[in-house]
């Protein structure tokens, strides 16, 4: 799991290959990373994708949601 939350410190850590970033909620924002076709959570100029639950987990402390639904009937869509 890429992440840790503490629903009451409001504080997470990102954990991805080679990094662990800690950080607080409304420090990291969520975007869509449309090559993996999933989120990623950017924090500390970091990226680390992410599943949709843990998307949420984030948005719960505070994290900024700049997701943006990919759709397949969009012109120009990856997908």
């Amino acid at each position: 799991m890429p992440i840790e939350v503490d629903q009451n410190s409001r504080h997470c850590t990102l954990i991805g290959d080679k990094l662990r970033i800690e950080g607080t909620g409304p420090e990291v924002e969520i975007v869509t990373d449309e090559q993996l076709r999933m989120s990623v959570a950017v924090l500390a100029g970091e990226r680390i994708p992410i599943t949709e639950a843990e998307a949420d987990a984030l948005t719960v402390i505070g994290a900024v949601d700049s997701r943006r639904h990919l759709k397949a009937s969009e012109p120009g869509s990856v997908i």
